[in-house]
């Protein structure tokens, strides 16, 4: 019998199939397994390999991307600062529905509340939760609870008269949105709504307006540096993917220089070189082009914010761009203006079709980089320059009003995901290359 596997024959250690099988006859390895199974048997070996290669990469995303956006998004609906210290009262609130008369009863939970969180010292934290709501009321719980332990019934004429403010519709509201642990409040607010007493969605005042406006100025200012960047970009990197190889190494060294020097430092030079005292404004003096009075003000409004984070996105924009530039061949362009097209009719059609994937790299990475700036803006940006991060700093770091923050970044996370997925349908991510 020809070429049968004999047992510790190299075929049989291989795993090879017989060569003596009959037509029709299931293929088997050497040691009788069927083929089809050994091939899935390897198949999934390789997969899990490969899956422990990438194990340690998956769990590093895990622990430090996905995990941290999720805990994020679920504290911009998750607050028990209320719900957690104010037990009767959460309890009246669940026994009587939106709409009911605030009675006896509710004012004797409150007044026992207060009482209890005055002895245990978690008084503020209520005050703080419905701050968020109402402001100017944590004085108000803080000072009734210092009185809490004289009171006595009847509650409701007791608590008004501490402070009549105990009987406003709108604080009634706020505790009883407060009272729930998972609550889209802090999402409203974040978009400049608020519950109505009747608990309809309304706007809130118009000098509280600010989020709003800050989302739309983030996005726009976003927009204009991505722009400026594109415009400086583009020559320079078109410069040196054509230059000799080692004028263009040094030039690369010029973009990439950037890069080795704090973010700080090179934002704290934009502010020597652009304020009414600096250096630019003084040379502009000394030249006669300006008046000593006529200083432009450059600094602490969006036109610093625009210009100290277009200097600092501009090689994230020209390193996509040169890469690309670098692949496309000269001989394109020559051979279109042999067969006589003009310089610009040969660079709009092309070379500039063939940069698209650059273009489309580099504008994506500086958007999203600029829509997340917090230092540059914080410095050079006054009042008009702040951008949405710099609120979503200020309420984690100062107001620590970390549900409304996590509200904020879901939102503006939200806003990125939709303008890429825009971004998809109109020009598609498989055409985006970064090199």
């Amino acid at each position: 019998m020809a070429d049968a596997a004999l047992p510790g024959s190299p075929a049989a250690i291989s795993g090879e199939p017989r060569r003596d099988a009959a037509p029709g006859e299931v293929l088997r390895t050497a040691d009788g397994r069927p083929l089809k199974a050994a091939l899935a048997r390897s198949s999934r070996r390789a997969r899990l390999r490969a899956f422990l290669l990438v194990a340690p990469l998956l769990a590093f995303v895990l622990v430090t991307f996905a995990i941290p956006i999720g805990q994020m998004l679920y504290r911009s609906v998750h607050n028990v600062q209320f719900a957690a210290n104010m037990p009767e009262l959460v309890a009246w609130f669940a026994e009587n529905p939106q709409g009911a008369e605030i009675d006896e009863s509710a004012f004797a939970a409150l007044a026992s509340d207060l009482r209890t969180g005055a002895a245990e010292r978690r008084i503020g934290t209520v005050a703080t939760r419905i701050n968020y709501e109402v402001p100017g009321t944590r004085s108000l719980f803080t000072g009734t609870a210092r009185r809490a332990a004289t009171l006595e019934a009847p509650y409701r004429e007791a608590l008004l008269e501490i402070n009549a403010d105990w009987g406003r519709p709108d604080l009634w509201q706020a505790m009883r949105g407060a009272s729930s642990r998972h609550t889209a409040n802090f999402y409203l607010a974040a978009v400049d709504r608020k519950r109505d007493i009747d608990g309809s969605i309304v706007q809130v005042q118009e000098r509280q307006r600010v989020y709003v406006q800050l989302f739309w100025r983030t996005l726009l200012l976003s927009l204009v540096i991505t722009t400026l960047t594109l415009i400086l970009g583009f020559p320079v990197a078109h410069l040196l993917a054509t230059l000799p190889l080692r004028t263009a190494n040094l030039l690369m060294i010029l973009v990439l220089l950037p890069f080795w020097t704090s973010l700080l430092v090179r934002t704290t030079s934009w502010i020597v070189l652009l304020q009414n005292q600096g250096v630019v404004n003084s040379t502009l003096v000394s030249m006669g082009i300006l008046s000593d009075d006529g200083r432009l003000n450059m600094m602490y409004n969006q036109l610093g914010t625009i210009i100290a984070m277009t200097h600092i996105l501009l090689p994230f924009m020209i390193l996509p761009l040169y890469s690309v530039m670098k692949t496309i061949p000269p001989s394109y362009v020559r051979a279109a203006r042999s067969l006589g097209a003009s310089s610009w009719t040969a660079f709009r059609r092309i070379y500039l079709p063939q940069t698209v994937p650059g273009i489309g790299a580099g504008a994506i990475l500086v958007f999203i980089l600029s829509v997340g700036y917090y230092i540059t803006p914080a410095l050079v940006g006054g009042a008009s320059g702040q951008l949405i991060s710099n609120q979503i700093a200020f309420h984690m770091l100062n107001s620590l009003n970390w549900s409304l923050a996590a509200a904020l970044a879901g939102i503006l996370l939200a806003s990125i995901l939709i303008l890429y997925w825009l971004y998809d349908r109109l020009i598609g991510i498989d055409n985006m290359k970064f090199g």
